[in-house]
């Protein structure tokens, strides 16, 4: 008895031992919003008040188009992810896009809120505080549900839906990414707050791509080191445990509006046969599906997909 609890004691030594050598290795601090925006604000930056938030967006392009397209990225991303897609679409168009609570320089909800209802609602505030009074909106993933969320709400702000691998319906992952694991598992994720491995977030970005040699380090720069602006690591954790988990998804074939669902046909976080249910339930949609892409194929090819987008945007 008194050498199986020697061994015991032993064994907790150990494990103890393990855990502050990982922390003491792995250990992040938060990165300050003033250093965070001198690398990943630029001129085209802005920031708005709303919901007690101070907001970063961008509002480039066209002017004078009235009806803007505005862009939400998803889980754990930035406004970046559609850089590619910008750049294509803001010699004709006018392109507003922005960093949702939770993620990039706009950082935590003070509530603490990350419901699709609580997203939904911001983004209508969001608008209104532009002046936008419709769009065309699309998001990817996270971005996806609260695209189709806001315009169940709001039917009358959304001329027309882009819905890219987008979130909503009840479904079972092929592979998820490991920071979103981590995020989920007792004890673990409240070490995840300050214990951040630079490798856990591009093992995650590899996770959903398919062409991994175009996770190039100032990708997973940008991704790392946006996830430490202060209460980021808290707020994503918060959001990854909160979950979709309502049946909101139900009312979807009542919304009405042009719809272009994009999907990677190598889609493993949010499989192929999620975008099948959207095609069936939405009445006015088109489906394409991508070949050799993953869950954000906007950022793992930006010209094939804004190809799509420029013809679905010209239809009536």
């Amino acid at each position: 008895m008194k050498n199986f609890l020697k061994i015991i004691k032993y064994a907790l030594v150990l494990v103890l031992l393990l855990v502050v050598g990982v922390c003491a290795i792995y250990w992040q601090n938060d990165i300050p919003l003033t250093t965070l925006k001198e690398k990943y604000a630029n001129e085209a930056s802005k920031f708005v008040e709303i919901d007690g938030m101070s907001v970063h967006y961008r509002d480039e392009g066209n002017a004078s188009d009235t009806i803007p397209i505005v862009l939400i990225h998803g889980t754990g991303a930035s406004l970046h992810t559609w850089e590619g897609w910008v750049q294509e679409l803001k010699t004709e168009h006018r392109v507003v896009r922005m960093d949702l609570p939770a993620y990039g320089l706009t950082g935590p909800n003070p509530t603490g809120d990350y419901s699709q209802e609580f997203y939904a609602e911001f983004i209508h505030h969001f608008l209104t505080k532009i002046g936008v009074k419709q769009c065309v909106l699309g998001g990817n993933s996270l971005g996806g549900a609260i695209t189709w969320a806001h315009a169940l709400k709001y039917p009358e702000t959304v001329r027309k839906m882009i819905l890219v691998d987008a979130a909503g319906y009840p479904m079972q992952s092929k592979s998820v990414p490991i920071a979103f694991q981590m995020a989920r598992i007792p004890v673990v994720k409240n070490l995840f707050k300050y214990v951040t491995p630079r490798s856990v977030v591009e093992s995650s970005i590899k996770n959903v791509y398919v062409q991994k040699e175009k996770v190039t380090l100032a990708l997973v720069d940008r991704y790392f080191e946006l996830s430490l602006r202060e209460g980021n690591r808290e707020a994503f954790i918060s959001r990854i445990g909160r979950g979709f988990s309502d049946d909101n998804y139900l009312n979807i074939k009542t919304l009405k509006m042009p719809t272009l669902i994009l999907w990677g046909e190598q889609d493993l976080l949010i499989p192929l046969h999620v975008a099948e249910k959207f095609h069936q339930d939405l009445p006015d949609d088109t489906l394409v599906v991508l070949k050799n892409l993953g869950h954000t194929p906007m950022e793992e090819d930006a010209a094939q997909t804004v190809a799509v987008v420029k013809v679905f945007l010209k239809k009536k």
